[in-house]
């Protein structure tokens, strides 16, 4: 992953980490102007977008987690899964690296990006305190709420590529299972991150209180 580009590195000890994941076919500069947006809204926070491990069989220098040819949903699953440790460590060398813990940690992706992010704190618990996921979905619906991790969903109602239903879907379940969890759906947008997005993100990571923050303190309150 030597094209994965630091976007902000704080002289003094980090606050929070940031890490981005293009989508398939795509690079870790696609990332760069979201990364450089919430440098603006985070001066203390470590941004870094990481370039995917494998050369991408769809477009020519770009890189990708899984291939997506011949994908399905039946196989998707597997894909996303042989990808996952390489994913996971990853994400924890940046940890390392930053000295910033998974509870100041966030984690975005785009699309491809997404799919790996959301699949990642199904797989291990405790991994970051934010998920962002933009036009992007799950391989399968989870089967749990992921703990002391929320999930920041942002889909393109013009989405052609991966279909604003599978953010609704997504949504829907993990509500039922507990999860702390925001949805936004917003009209016209496409398969993209515009002005618009980046603006929500930033509002999400800032303005969101976690709902495991708020349970603390309902169970601190005298009763």
């Amino acid at each position: 992953m030597s094209d994965t580009i630091i976007i902000q590195q704080p002289t003094q000890t980090a606050q929070q980490l940031l890490v981005l994941h293009h989508g398939v076919g795509a690079s870790a500069q696609n990332m760069v102007p979201l990364g450089r947006h919430l440098a603006a809204q985070f001066p203390n926070a470590f941004i870094v977008s990481v370039h995917a491990p494998y050369a991408s069989n769809i477009s020519q220098g770009g890189a990708q987690w899984f291939s997506v040819q011949g994908i399905t949903d039946e196989n998707r699953p597997e894909r996303v899964a042989a990808a996952m440790p390489a994913f996971i460590h990853n994400l924890r060398y940046w940890q390392e690296t930053s000295a910033v813990a998974a509870s100041a940690t966030a984690v975005l992706g785009f699309s491809q990006g997404a799919i790996m992010a959301l699949e990642a704190a199904q797989a291990q618990a405790g991994l970051a305190a934010r998920v962002v996921a933009l036009s992007g979905r799950y391989a399968q619906l989870p089967v749990h709420a992921p703990e002391k991790t929320t999930l920041h969903f942002i889909h393109g109602k013009s989405d052609p590529v991966i279909h604003y239903a599978h953010c609704v879907a997504a949504a829907e379940r993990l509500v039922a299972l507990g999860a702390d969890v925001t949805a936004d759906v917003i009209p016209f947008l496409g398969h993209e991150i515009n002005a618009e997005t980046m603006d929500l993100v930033a509002e999400r990571l800032a303005g969101h209180i976690p709902k495991h923050h708020w349970d603390e303190v309902l169970k601190a309150a005298p009763q």
